[in-house]
């Protein structure tokens, strides 16, 4: 069975390719609220921020090392937080476009997503009628015959391109299947343990979020990796606290964030991503666990240190 920390790691996914600016106004976009938001996160409980970049003039998701480089020096001078930065961008991207920040910058932590899927989008459209500008609409709706392409070559391109950089990784799996990739990556010496593994549960085209959907993906997982892995879970949408509280409850590690959710209750928009930490923060604690410090998250995933990021 995996280990369980007796503390519990919050990783706060601060501004994601997934919502478009005109489903919340309290999305951050610029450089300037994703430092602030980040910032906000951490001070409130997160010990990872998991970073996307936008474009601040209409809110499209940018991979480009020129913008994510404003808020990266920002959060290093304001904050002791693990830097984990996306390698999934957007399902428009290349994945020379998608890698090039992880690459450039070298942070402790990356993403890494495990299988390409169906990644569908497009039910969104049914609660948002309108929208603030011109690429939202075709974005959401072009997940509806699209899909998110991540290959056995892209993984690959990924894991080795960063090689050399001491980052670790959050892989991502969204189904039972991913783990089993993760495995084989794993079996060919490509990726070193301790794996940190972040299950994603309530996206369409991926695993559900039934409780009985978490059960089965640890299961998969300590049966697959033993002690060498650390699982964390998020929650998509309405998923999110309920995902939570499951995975601490079961020993594991949780992610929040506005990446993941815009929302902090029914019909109610969050108004930062630090009400977000906060709230599963007080589940955390609720069930008589503690969270885990940024310094106590480096040692829990063995991550090289702040010290050692190139930004």
């Amino acid at each position: 069975m995996a280990k369980a920390s007796r503390k519990v790691i919050i990783t706060c996914a601060v501004t994601g390719s997934i919502h478009t600016p005109s489903m919340s106004p309290h999305l951050p976009i610029t450089a300037e609220e994703i430092a602030d938001a980040a910032i906000g996160a951490a001070e409130a409980g997160a010990a990872v921020v998991h970073l996307h970049a936008r474009d601040p003039k209409d809110g499209k998701p940018d991979q480009s090392t020129e913008a994510f480089a404003p808020f990266l020096k920002v959060i290093k001078q304001r904050s002791n937080c693990v830097v984990n930065i996306t390698t999934g961008g957007a399902m428009t991207m290349t994945i020379e476009e998608r890698v090039r920040p992880a690459a450039t910058f070298k942070p402790e932590v990356a993403s890494l997503n495990m299988g390409t899927m169906n990644f569908g989008l497009y039910p969104m459209l049914e609660r948002q009628k309108e929208f603030k500008y011109d690429w939202e609409k075709p974005y959401l709706e072009g997940s509806r015959a699209g899909f998110f392409k991540n290959t056995f070559a892209d993984i690959e391109y990924i894991l080795t391109t960063c090689a050399a950089n001491g980052s670790r990784f959050e892989v991502e799996c969204y189904d039972i299947g991913h783990l089993y990739t993760l495995r084989h990556f794993a079996d060919r010496g490509i990726i070193k343990p301790p794996f940190f593994i972040q299950s994603v549960f309530g996206i369409l085209g991926g695993i559900g979020p039934h409780y009985e959907d978490v059960v089965m993906m640890k299961r998969t997982a300590d049966r697959l990796f033993g002690d060498q892995y650390r699982w964390s879970v998020l929650g998509a949408g309405r998923n999110q606290l309920p995902t939570a509280a499951m995975a601490a409850a079961m020993g594991g590690n949780v992610r929040v964030g506005m990446e993941d959710s815009l929302w902090i209750g029914p019909g109610k928009l969050a108004k930062s991503n630090a009400e977000q930490v906060t709230k599963v923060r007080q589940i955390i604690e609720g069930l008589g666990l503690e969270i885990a410090s940024a310094d106590e998250a480096r040692e829990i995933l063995s991550l090289k240190g702040g010290d050692k990021v190139d930004f």
